[in-house]
């Protein structure tokens, strides 16, 4: 009653490690997503303002649990108005020493006061530095 152990055999396994290679070379090229090799992005402009050397930016937000717990409680009221656009919800909140700055593009007046409120609300009055800047949508 010796029985040869069962073997399976290697094809099935190959055949699927071949499948999977041949479905990652598969894949089109960024490029091909509809941007043209020399169009920058939306932000490309936005993003030089921080190579200012007076600029404040997001890396200089102090880790004492004051600052941090003043940042997460802004991005909280921000991200829980629906009304905002994608900009308005990733608006840069930098606190330092109970100051808050806030940096980026709004789509709307409305959408900065918005913004500028609730961060003031949590940081008091004379707390918040807006640098905010309203970017139309391209046309």
């Amino acid at each position: 009653m010796n029985r040869a152990p069962n073997r399976r055999s290697p094809l099935p396994m190959l055949g699927v490690s071949l499948l999977i290679a041949i479905g990652l070379f598969a894949v089109p090229k960024a490029s091909s997503f509809g941007m043209q090799q020399d169009q920058q992005p939306d932000n490309t402009r936005m993003n030089k303002g921080d190579a200012s050397k007076d600029a404040t930016t997001a890396d200089q937000q102090k880790m004492n649990p004051n600052d941090r717990e003043m940042s997460r409680k802004i991005r909280a009221e921000i991200m829980k108005d629906k009304s905002l656009s994608t900009y308005a919800h990733n608006v840069k909140i930098i606190t330092q020493d109970g100051k808050v700055t806030l940096r980026g593009p709004v789509r709307t007046q409305d959408e900065k006061a918005n913004v500028e409120s609730k961060a003031s609300a949590i940081a008091g009055d004379g707390n918040v530095t807006s640098e905010i800047e309203i970017t139309r949508p391209k046309s």
